[in-house]
């Protein structure tokens, strides 16, 4: 059975995925707060979602190959995130996905996903 990451379409589609996501954060005034959580420019956060995604979703470990393990609760406990900011990423994810023409039963796969890990991140009680 072929990986996420051959069924979303290897690199080039996991960049656009990536950029998508990045791109519905700085334009959607929905995800104002978490777009506040991260540098003005956005580019480093772009690479390094990009080269988590390609492991995570069964591809390249690039982001291990360079930073090690991701820790993600770890790396994200200096950040409030609560209910509201888990929803706003799940919104720009769920738009990167629209965006970049995913088909349906791989955006609800993926979805559930992505809401496993956006919930795990939450560290402050709404």
């Amino acid at each position: 059975m072929p990986t996420l990451y051959e069924q979303l379409g290897g690199e080039r589609k996991v960049r656009e995925l990536a950029d998508a996501f990045y791109d519905v954060m700085e334009r959607d005034p929905r995800a104002k707060k978490i777009r506040d959580l991260h540098p003005k420019d956005l580019s480093h956060s772009r690479e390094k979602f990009f080269m988590f995604l390609s492991g995570w979703l069964g591809g390249e470990p690039l982001y291990v190959k360079k930073y090690g393990h991701p820790r993600l609760r770890a790396r994200h406990l200096p950040f409030p995130i609560g209910e509201e900011e888990r929803d706003q990423w799940m919104l720009c994810i769920r738009e990167a996905m629209m965006k970049v023409n995913l088909p349906v039963e791989l955006r609800e796969t993926l979805e559930q996903a992505f809401f496993k890990v956006a919930d795990f991140m939450r560290n402050k009680i709404d």
